[in-house]
C-alpha cells in the first residue's frame, strides 16, 4: 500500500496495525512525510531500550526522517502494562502533531479505541500461583472459580485470558466483567480516526519473514543478542521477543545459527 491510494486528511489520527512484516512501520513512514505527523508506536516488544534490530523498530536513519516516540523507552528489566502505555500516549493525542499510531499489540489499539478501566495490580504471589495453574492444565478449575458474568464475557478457549480473570477475581475480590462495566470513555473513537489493517497473502508473508530474519542477521541481530546475554532472563517481557531465545541458544551452544534461523522464522510465521 501506498500513501497515493490513500484519502487521510491531514489532521485526522491514522491507526495502522497488521501482523508482523507487512509493512506497516514503511507505511507509517510515508504518510509522516507526505501529509505530516508523528509516528507513535504500538507495539509491546518494541518498548524495549535493549531491542532495535530484532524487534524490527524504526532504524537511526528512519528516526531521522520523521519524529518517532514511545520506541525503546522502557528498560529491559522493567514491567509495562497497557494502562501505562495508554498514560504514555495521552499527552500526545492533544496539541502536537497529527498521531500516525502503529504497531502489532490489539490490546493497545482495542484500549485507545475502547477505552480501560483501571484495574489495581495482581500481587506477584497470586500472579505465580496463576502461573502454576495454567502450565498444570488447571484451565478448567480456574474457569469454575470465576463469576458467572465473567464466563459468559471472555474467551473461554484463550487460556491467558482466564488466567487473567482469575488473577483479577482472585486479587480484587470483583470480577472481571464488573470492573470492565466501569470502562471509561476511549481517548480516540473509532469514528474519528483512519483506521488501517495490512493484511497479505500468506505466502508473500511467510517469504518476507525468511527475508526479514535474514535481514536482521545481517544487520546486526546476534551481535545484540550477544549484548543480551549477561542479562538474559527468560521470564522477562523484554526476552519474549521473537528470535531472542533462539539466538540466546545458538550463543549457548544448544543450537546451530542454521537451527536458529529456521527455529526463529518459524516462530515468527506462527505468530504472523
Amino acid at each position: 500500500m501506498r500513501v497515493s491510494n490513500l484519502d487521510i486528511p491531514k489532521d485526522c489520527p491514522v491507526l495502522i496495525a497488521g501482523p508482523t512484516a507487512s509493512g506497516k512501520s514503511s507505511l507509517a513512514l510515508q504518510i509522516a512525510e507526505n501529509s505530516g505527523g508523528i509516528i507513535i508506536n504500538a507495539d509491546a516488544i518494541q518498548v524495549y531500550a535493549n531491542w532495535r534490530v530484532l524487534t524490527a523498530r524504526p532504524s537511526v536513519a528512519d528516526e531521522l526522517r520523521a519524529e518517532h516516540h514511545l520506541f525503546g523507552h522502557i528498560a529491559y528489566n522493567q514491567a509495562y502494562s497497557v494502562g501505562e502505555w495508554l498514560r504514555d500516549v495521552a499527552p500526545y493525542l492533544i496539541g502536537c502533531a497529527r498521531p500516525i499510531i502503529v504497531g502489532g499489540t490489539g490490546l493497545y489499539f482495542s484500549a485507545l479505541t475502547e477505552g480501560l478501566v483501571d484495574i489495581p495490580e495482581t500481587p506477584t504471589y497470586i500472579r505465580k500461583e496463576a502461573d502454576a495453574l495454567r502450565k498444570s492444565a488447571k484451565i478448567d478449575q480456574m474457569i469454575q472459580d470465576l463469576d458467572q458474568r465473567t464466563r459468559e464475557k471472555i474467551d473461554l478457549q484463550n487460556p491467558m485470558r482466564v488466567q487473567r480473570a482469575w488473577e483479577v477475581l482472585t486479587a480484587t475480590k470483583r470480577g472481571l466483567a464488573e470492573w470492565q462495566a466501569e470502562t471509561p470513555r476511549p481517548l480516540l473513537s473509532l469514528s474519528n480516526v483512519m483506521a488501517l489493517h495490512l493484511d497479505a497473502p500468506k505466502d508473500w508473508l511467510n517469504n518476507r519473514i525468511t527475508e526479514r530474519f535474514d535481514h536482521m542477521l545481517q544487520e546486526g541481530a546476534l551481535e545484540e543478542a550477544e549484548a543480551n546475554l549477561s542479562i538474559w532472563e527468560p521470564e522477562l517481557p523484554s526476552f519474549k521477543a521473537i528470535g531472542a531465545p533462539e539466538l540466546i541458544a545458538y550463543l549457548k551452544g544448544q543450537l546451530s545459527l542454521s537451527e536458529a534461523r529456521t527455529a526463529a522464522t518459524i516462530a515468527t510465521r506462527q505468530f504472523a
